[in-house]
């Protein structure tokens, strides 16, 4: 018979077993796709390891030299500008949204709390004609600001329920104390709201970042100049519609710019992991 200890371990051996499975699993796309940019061209497709027999950064030097005279660091710089102008219009607008929903009382605050929820249901496609005569008509296409301007009003109401949801569990004493010592609605959102909710906010954030960053379908919508394309769409010049494709120039492009994305995700990851653990237990 196993003691309780021994029965224990062997749980959670299995467990963990399984985990690592399942990870290694979803990590395989990823390890191959590495694994490609590393071998010669002929053998990206005939040979199936993992291991490179032999390793070659040809496709990394050709890929950064980019299509025709569009280098790819261009794509990378172009990308950055979007992903961070995204950031700050989305924390900005999406943390003072919130903040009225959560800490202010106003009329009609269920009713358009409740119309804001329902635009989460609503899927992207069906705003995607009237959004574009719109930008149209603004002279916005080809530029960055079909992008960037409609998170200057919030429009995400992903972020602005998730940081609701944050703001709700703070201490109201917090605003009476900040009251008492002559703070108005605008000193106690700076002074105390934004503070204290960086956790949501870094989540925000950081999911304003990956979603910019990978989002293909938008930047192919708006913008038509190959000097202004983003990394998705430098990638993309990569395929030729004719069938020749440079496959190994861009695996090695596609593995570079995943960088950025690690890069932020693993330094805010403290944030990020509390921010989700916080918010999914405030009522």
């Amino acid at each position: 018979m196993m003691s309780k200890n021994t029965k224990t371990i062997l749980k959670k051996l299995i467990s963990h077993v399984i985990i690592i499975a399942f990870g290694l699993i979803m990590l395989y796309p990823v390890l191959w796709l590495i694994a490609s940019s590393l071998k010669p061209g002929s053998a990206i497709f005939s040979d199936p390891s993992l291991i490179p027999s032999s390793i070659s950064f040809e496709h990394y030097v050709t890929g950064w030299q980019g299509v025709g005279r569009i280098h790819f660091s261009t794509f990378i710089l172009n990308s950055l500008v979007i992903c961070f102008s995204v950031v700050v219009a989305n924390v900005i607008s999406c943390s003072m949204a919130a903040y009225a929903f959560a800490r202010l009382k106003f009329s009609l605050k269920g009713l358009w709390f409740g119309i804001m929820i329902l635009s989460i249901m609503l899927p992207t496609h069906v705003t995607t004609i009237p959004r574009y005569v719109m930008f149209n008509t603004f002279g916005w296409v080809d530029t960055y600001l079909p992008l960037i301007a409609p998170k200057l009003l919030a429009t995400d109401a992903f972020f602005v329920f998730l940081l609701v949801q944050f703001m709700r569990g703070l201490p109201r004493d917090l605003d009476e104390s900040a009251t008492l010592d002559g703070c108005g609605k605008i000193g106690i959102f700076l002074r105390i709201v934004v503070p204290l909710s960086v956790p949501s906010m870094v989540t925000t954030a950081l999911f304003s970042f990956l979603w910019t960053w990978d989002d293909f379908f938008n930047q192919l919508l708006y913008i038509n100049t190959p000097s202004k394309y983003a990394v998705s769409q430098g990638l993309r010049m990569f395929m030729d519609a004719s069938g020749q494709s440079n496959w190994g120039p861009m695996f090695a492009m596609s593995v570079v710019s995943m960088i950025p994305c690690f890069i932020l995700f693993f330094t805010l990851q403290k944030y990020f992991v509390q921010g989700i653990a916080t918010t999914g237990i405030k009522g």
